[in-house]
């Protein structure tokens, strides 16, 4: 008799995914622009590839940036962009959506059309998270050292 796993709902985690979110914002606020105006940009060399970080909107608890590839020396390498909204009150930074397309759901049902992963929200997160450490670690900017609001 042959018996059918049923496969069971993914549901997140959300205090892994809320953890992702603050090491996200710490690190973001170490790349922002001096001044928190829209179309404000940094910029990080990192080896062969330069990054940008841009203030797209701001209002009074959150600031809408777009993290992007902006230059690579590597031919047939993708730039990679994600709009990140900040949360200032909350401390945390979200991707809100990779390259433009649309928002990230917080789960998928898999298998799907796109073949987006069913914790895609997650590990889009955590490729910032990486991303931003790669930058902080390797890269060449001006950072914003915050030493009395305990950004550092």
């Amino acid at each position: 008799m042959t018996h059918l796993l049923k496969s069971q709902k993914y549901i997140p985690n959300l205090p892994a995914f809320m953890t992702v979110c603050e090491q996200n914002y710490f690190r973001v606020m170490k790349l922002m622009p001096k001044t928190e105006a829209v179309g404000d940009t940094s910029k990080i060399d990192v080896e062969k590839f330069c990054y940008q970080l841009e203030i797209t909107a701001t209002s009074r608890f959150t600031t809408d940036i777009i993290f992007k590839q902006i230059s690579s020396n590597v031919i047939g390498f993708i730039n990679p962009k994600l709009l990140v909204r900040v949360y200032h009150d909350a401390r945390m930074a979200e991707v809100i959506s990779p390259d433009y397309l649309k928002r990230i759901k917080p789960s998928n049902e898999y298998p799907n059309p796109l073949m987006h992963q069913k914790d895609e929200k997650y590990q889009v997160n955590a490729f910032l998270l990486d991303w931003l450490d790669h930058c902080i670690t390797h890269g060449r900017a001006n950072c914003l050292w915050d030493v009395n609001h305990g950004l550092v």
